[in-house]
């Protein structure tokens, strides 16, 4: 049992839920030490929600809107740790949600479709074996349901690699990603990087889409285009470099 109280309750309640989905045979023993990379960028955040951030929300959110064909990618960890908040974007947008996993057995894809039903989700792809595969690319991320990702224009890919992004962009789609890195292949090659935890920008861009998706398509159009995710990335950049700067000088005047 960890007390509210504790100074890293959060942080500790994630690991938790991650180390329940292992358990139950929904996230990879990868997925855990993935966790802890993106965790260690999160302490360099401060653990919040910044500014750039929202702005990639925001342009996200309005991505998905206008999209034709959206599609929702779900691997282990975005399954354990925001289970409802998928569901509901799902929902919301509308988009389908689609079972794609770097270490894929047709018994850890069931589990992660049971645990998704259970949490209210009506239509899940990538279970079948009837999959066609992404070009150039060569782990089991590359079979992709013929409905779902293989179809769409816009692929929502929270906790994503970075080959798989290159690959989709290759083929014309728009990449929607959230990593905490914003130094990685994925943040560079998404046309959309939302530098932020996933347990803090799922609720975030479902707020985002409910507010935006009543807009008209001309304002939903400006938001995208003046949207620039190199800049976006080099705020992030400078935002983390100024922030480590701040905390050395704390050091330094407590020593």
């Amino acid at each position: 049992m960890i007390p509210k109280s504790h100074p890293r309750y959060e942080s500790l309640m994630i690991r938790e839920k991650l180390i329940r989905g292992f358990e139950r045979g929904i996230v990879a023993k990868a997925g855990l030490i993935a966790h802890g990379r993106g965790e260690a960028f999160d302490y360099l955040l401060g653990e919040k929600t910044i500014p750039e951030a929202m702005r990639a929300i925001e342009a996200a959110a309005a991505t998905l809107i206008l999209a034709k064909h959206p599609v929702i990618s779900v691997n282990g960890n975005v399954a354990a740790l925001v289970p409802d908040e998928i569901v509901e974007l799902s929902k919301l947008i509308p988009a389908p949600l689609e079972i794609n996993l770097f270490y894929r057995t047709k018994k850890r894809i069931e589990k992660i479709k049971k645990h998704l039903e259970e949490h209210g989700a009506s239509t899940v792809l990538g279970i079948t074996d009837n999959l066609v595969t992404i070009p150039e690319l060569f782990s089991e991320r590359r079979k992709v349901d013929p409905e779902g990702i293989y179809k769409a224009d816009v692929v929502f890919v929270p906790l994503e690699d970075g080959d798989r992004t290159e690959a989709l962009r290759r083929m014309g789609k728009i990449v929607v990603t959230v990593d905490l890195n914003p130094m990685s292949r994925t943040a560079r090659a998404a046309n959309i990087t939302i530098v932020d935890n996933i347990v803090r920008a799922a609720p975030l861009l479902i707020k985002a889409v409910k507010k935006l998706k009543r807009r008209p398509e001309n304002e939903l159009m400006k938001i995208v285009n003046e949207f620039d995710n190199d800049l976006n990335l080099r705020n992030v950049v400078r935002y983390l470099r100024e922030r480590l700067f701040q905390l050395s000088k704390s050091r330094m005047q407590l020593m």
